[in-house]
């Protein structure tokens, strides 16, 4: 069975450790006192972290192709041929000489070759050969000439001037993509449909690769109730598990969802319990500094250690990082199967859904990507430029992730649109299922004016 990542949402601040020599195999002490990173240096610490988690060694598991989407290549992948393994014509049309075609008179058609039939040839001295796109070319050829660039006449075909062809055009030749034996994607890679399709090539019906790490995902709060239940005044459903859930499959876990922990001190230490095989702990809730936020008190008698306990970020600013240590039972196994180091990490993620999944692709998928074997493990970003009207925001030391939307317009050669979502704070659900980004405003960012390029978080 795969080893849990749990999921935490927490505030309360202790100071992070030494940013330079923190490392997965050597947690530091806990200090008191309340300290918040700015997002870079937050960002530049998990890149670290996650990092030296790609260092481990980890298991893996031979999958179906069919099943193999979302999971990580635990090998490289290797041609099991030239690629292609014949000269093919990326054209419809004919395979000639290019010398005897440029010269534009007319050529015989000595024969045809479709799709999927053996190759031809050779091919006779002043012909050309009628040729499908992705058939073999007839030896002889060495190009092959569009059927819309051509004149035809009683058996006999002539291009048309002041067209010439060059030797190799259109034509991919034996081995052009890669030769038998060349490392084609290496271990680490993300598979998708196009590593799919590139696997189902070299003839892999089954692939090794990274068991996913077990995510085990922790809501708190008096105030949740289940999904299917009425909530009466004063109570929410739990929106959050399933959302990370959904965003922790995404990233290459494999989503716990622990029960519900009401607000005291006994039901934290208890789910915190129920979670000790977890890699990666995350809870939603309770991280904030309220009376009732009592999750890092319950990490702390748990032995954690925190890197940071708050991110100048907007939302999101009690997010909190660290590690907590595994049983000598939990540790032996760890070592056999993932080379830990007798501990395992943790994020506690605001309980506003927002927040969380704001925090969550920031900081915690980066970690769990590494956790799953993932070589390509931070967050992702690109530029917009911003349209509608100018937005008066007002200066911030908070670096701003706010709901946005952006499209690409039908003329290429341009940046997206990116559009802000009206939203109402942090709690707006109905605000980010309009959304597909998020837009960045940097700390003491200026006021937006229409079409600043930007930067967006991809979701």
């Amino acid at each position: 069975m795969p080893l849990p990542v749990l999921i935490l949402s927490c505030a309360r601040h202790f100071e992070p450790t030494t940013i330079h020599s923190m490392s997965p195999a050597q947690p530091q002490p806990v200090l008191p006192g309340p300290v918040l990173l700015g997002y870079d240096q937050a960002s530049s610490l998990v890149a670290a972290y996650a990092i030296q988690l790609g260092r481990r060694r980890r298991s893996a598991e031979r999958v179906e192709l069919g099943l193999a989407a979302g999971r990580v290549l635990a090998q490289p992948l290797c041609a099991d041929q030239d690629q292609p393994p014949f000269a093919r014509s990326t054209r419809d049309g004919f395979a000639c000489r290019a010398a005897e075609t440029s010269a534009h008179e007319p050529l015989r058609i000595a024969g045809a070759t479709r799709a999927g039939e053996a190759p031809a040839g050779p091919l006779p001295a002043g012909a050309a050969w009628e040729i499908m796109t992705g058939a073999p070319i007839p030896a002889g050829a060495d190009a092959v000439m569009m059927i819309e660039h051509v004149d035809l006449s009683e058996g006999r075909v002539r291009l048309l001037s002041p067209r010439t062809v060059s030797p190799g055009e259109n034509i991919v030749a034996q081995g052009a993509q890669a030769r038998r034996g060349d490392e084609l994607l290496p271990a680490g890679t993300a598979i998708r449909a196009a590593q799919i399709a590139l696997a189902a090539s070299c003839g892999c019906a089954s692939i090794d690769v990274f068991v996913r790490p077990s995510v085990a995902i922790l809501a708190t709060g008096d105030e949740l109730v289940p999904v299917e239940s009425s909530p009466f005044p004063g109570q929410i459903r739990n929106s959050n598990a399933p959302m990370l859930a959904a965003m922790v499959a995404a990233a290459g876990g494999e989503p716990w969802v622990l029960p519900t922990a009401a607000d005291h001190a006994q039901a934290l230490d208890a789910a915190l319990a129920q979670a000790a095989e977890a890699d990666l702990l995350l809870i939603s809730g309770g991280v904030s500094a309220g009376k009732f936020d009592l999750v890092e008190p319950a990490l702390a008698r748990a032995g954690a250690r925190f890197h940071f306990t708050g991110v100048r970020v907007q939302p999101g600013k009690p997010v909190v990082f660290g590690e907590l240590p595994v049983s000598a039972r939990q540790h032996f196994d760890q070592e056999l199967n993932q080379n830990e180091k007798g501990t395992k990490c943790f994020f506690g993620l605001p309980g506003n859904p927002v927040s969380s999944a704001v925090t969550f692709l920031l900081f915690a998928a980066p970690v769990l990507g590494a956790l799953a074997g993932n070589h390509d493990f931070a967050p992702r970003f690109g530029l917009a430029q911003l349209a509608a009207a100018a937005h008066k925001l007002g200066r911030s030391d908070l670096t701003r992730f706010l709901p946005a939307s952006f499209t690409f317009g039908a003329s290429g050669g341009r940046l997206p649109e990116v559009r802000l979502v009206p939203w109402q704070g942090s709690g707006d659900l109905a605000a980010m299922a309009r959304s597909n980004c998020f837009l960045v405003v940097p700390e003491d960012a200026p006021d937006l004016e229409p079409g600043a390029i930007v930067r967006i978080l991809l979701t």
